[in-house]
């Protein structure tokens, strides 16, 4: 049962087959059957297949090309908005915008979204999450039309594979998992966990192209800098505010 996911990869290249609606709604239904917050369901998904609106939601995803050539791209929103308005209706009293609220329905988004993929993926689908989608949430709810209490969390690009990229490299198994109580890492650890990951000859080619000493710094300096981090992090702070959760 494992060795689909063992195999499992990011697809960023796709056929032009469109994906049948039938089978669309089969995977949403095993997605949606996933694990939730007391049974809340606290997420929404938006289907984009049109042309018009892909290019119009490009800029916020960067024009990446994981996003461009895929026939269908799906946004799973943390959802308050339909149960505080169902508790409404039924003259109950919600009081969701807070932080507790946005985690639990961040949870289910997440724990949804990824039942999809791996029900995606075996239904030959590829599937590539992007990771715009927090980078810039207010253009993206702009173009979604999404209302008070409802947050962009994830993003995928969803199609038949035209690819077969190679395994991505992870992390050794006892380098994150720890038994009874968490032990920090000494420097000597450090080094062993990650040591594969760093004698890759992609990586070392990352290195290089970018003119820094170590794959750490290609990171810190590059991909995902302080100063970017901070300013998207504003950004998402910002945009959760004007959402209404405090």
């Amino acid at each position: 049962m494992t060795e689909d996911l063992l195999k499992r990869r990011s697809i960023r290249k796709f056929k032009e087959n469109d994906v049948p609606d039938t089978l669309l709604n089969e995977l949403f239904t095993a997605a949606f059957q996933s694990s939730t917050t007391g049974n809340m369901q606290l997420y929404s998904v938006i289907v984009t297949r049109d042309k018009r609106k892909k290019e119009e939601l490009a800029p916020a995803h960067f024009n990446q090309p994981a996003y461009a050539n895929a026939p269908i791209i799906l946004t799973f929103c943390a959802d308050f908005n339909r149960f505080t308005r169902w508790c409404e209706q039924r003259n109950a009293t919600p009081g969701y915008g807070n932080a507790e609220s946005l985690i639990c329905a961040i949870l289910d988004t997440t724990i949804a979204a990824q039942t999809f993929c791996v029900a995606a993926e075996r239904k030959g689908l590829g599937i590539c999450y992007l990771g715009t989608t927090t980078y810039n949430p207010k253009e993206i709810a702009k173009v979604l039309n999404l209302p008070k209490l409802v947050v962009p969390i994830v993003t995928l690009s969803v199609g038949y594979p035209d690819e077969n990229p190679p395994v991505s490299d992870r992390l050794p198994i006892d380098g994150i998992v720890h038994y009874e109580t968490y032990k920090d890492y000494t420097p000597e650890r450090i080094d062993e966990i990650f040591q594969g990951k760093e004698a890759l000859q992609e990586n070392k080619k990352f290195v290089k192209e970018n003119g820094k000493e170590n794959l750490a710094q290609v990171f810190t300096d590059v991909r995902y800098s302080k100063k970017d981090m901070e300013f998207f992090s504003q950004k998402l702070r910002d945009f959760i505010r004007e959402q209404e959760f405090r």
